[in-house]
């Protein structure tokens, strides 16, 4: 026997036939969400419809590499599961006239050579791994091996922007994991506040990130993005995920936040609250003005407005605001004109998106299907109007350099109007210094 390295277990032939004797079978029942499985057939039946005769062929899509034999964690594309209810890494569902057949890579069990050599698919790494008959009965469709696939797998624009609107209305089991998903992330935002004392002392903003993940991990699926904590001058950066800097006793903390839920329904929620439990004249100044255009965006929320409308209202409350402080160059019409946009230098960024599987969902869809339609029934979306005046611009008067402010909620449209998810979260200065104490 070589002493220089061991021996190589794939070519040890007595080994193999030891290794695939004496297993029991361990519980491989599919980990499938209450529901999924009925609402995915339905998504089907709707997909038939909008493309009738049409074959579609969607991929899970895999894991990226992190470094070498190393990967992320594995999350379905979401259009795949919006059609399955499933979350099996590399799979593939070929949908035709609301009928589906999913191809799955066959896991390797006792007696398979991969069951202890394939670090992706071994159930010996990776864990009970149900096969497709597994599948099958859980989800109530054709399960074969990804062997048997014979569609080609290629970008297909036309499904995806039809997916992307289907999408976009909401049914009611869907309806229930969003809520699930804004319920769990109010609980992770009050877990994130009671920490602020221990960032403060020193841990600092990602201490808070932390906190927020590990609630998200261990109450869903995870956060459902990148979770933003952003301190003093960090907070005007619109994404700051880096986390690397101190939580600022006398300053402003703006927090970004959402839990996924195991059906992989996001939330997306956004307060901004003062350190110290207090806000400063000058933070309450600027927090009243996006507190009163969050307000105006929500009075324009509901079914049959154009989706576009609660831009316009929050920007005219935003501009107008701004222009009683003088830091507007130009007349508020002029800055609210297609031609000026001059407020818009403290507010770059858009004031909502739809929500769902995605944080920013149905992005694919055509512009006539998104901005440009009416809002109906079942969508669900955010608004969020912010201002974000950087402690390095000079148009700013000192006192208001380093603030930056965001509100979100999550909102749902109904017959009748609209429901605020996320209405848990106080919107104005008093309220969430009440909050803020209560922790």
């Amino acid at each position: 026997m070589s002493k220089d390295r061991p021996p190589k277990l794939t070519g040890i032939p007595a080994f193999n036939a030891y290794m695939g004797t004496r297993w029991d079978t361990p519980d491989r029942t599919p980990p499938v969400v209450p529901g999924a499985a009925e609402a995915a057939a339905a998504h089907r039946a709707r997909l038939a419809e909008a493309l009738p005769g049409r074959t579609v062929v969607v991929a899970a899509g895999e894991a990226p590499v992190r470094s070498n034999d190393t990967a992320y964690d594995f999350r379905p594309d979401s259009d795949f599961y919006w059609l399955t209810g499933c979350a099996v890494e590399n799979a593939v569902v070929v949908v035709r006239d609301g009928g589906a057949v999913l191809h799955i890579p066959p896991p390797a069990h006792p007696g398979e050579p991969g069951f202890w050599s394939d670090a992706r698919y071994g159930e010996l790494w990776v864990g009970a791994a149900p096969g497709p008959g597994d599948w099958a009965r859980a989800l109530g469709i054709e399960v074969r091996p990804l062997a048997e696939l014979r569609e080609e797998v290629r970008p297909d624009p036309e499904a995806a922007r039809a997916l992307a609107s289907l999408r976009m209305y909401k049914d009611a089991w869907e309806t229930g994991q969003l809520r699930q998903a804004v319920d769990r992330t109010v609980e992770g935002f009050a877990e994130v506040v009671r920490e602020i004392p221990a960032a403060i002392a020193g841990r600092g903003e990602r201490w808070l990130q932390g906190t927020f993940d590990r609630y998200a991990r261990a109450y869903g699926n995870g956060p459902g993005y990148a979770s933003i904590v952003g301190s003093g001058r960090h907070a005007p950066t619109l994404h700051w995920v880096r986390c690397d800097g101190p939580v600022l006793p006398e300053e402003l903390l703006l927090l970004d936040m959402g839990v996924e839920v195991a059906s992989h329904y996001t939330a997306d929620v956004t307060r901004t609250f003062p350190a110290s439990g207090r806000f400063s004249a000058a933070q309450r100044q600027v927090h009243d003005l996006v507190e009163k255009a969050h307000r105006a965006g929500l009075a324009a929320v509901g079914p049959g407005r154009r989706f576009s409308e609660f831009h316009h209202a929050a920007m005219e409350v935003i501009a107008h605001g701004l222009d009683d402080w003088g830091l507007l160059p130009v007349s508020v019409d002029e800055a609210l004109s297609d031609a000026g946009q001059q407020h818009r230098r403290y507010l770059i960024c858009g004031i909502g998106h739809h929500l769902g599987l995605d944080v920013h969902d149905c992005a694919r869809a055509a512009p006539e299907a998104y901005h440009d339609a009416a809002m109906g029934e079942g969508m669900a979306l955010t608004v969020e109007p912010g201002l974000y005046f950087h402690a390095h611009d000079l148009t700013v008067p000192p006192e208001l350099r380093g603030i930056g402010v965001r509100i979100e909620d999550d909102i749902l449209i109904t017959a009748e109007g609209s429901d605020v998810l996320s209405r848990a979260l106080p919107l104005d200065a008093d309220g969430l210094e009440k909050w803020m104490a209560g922790r």
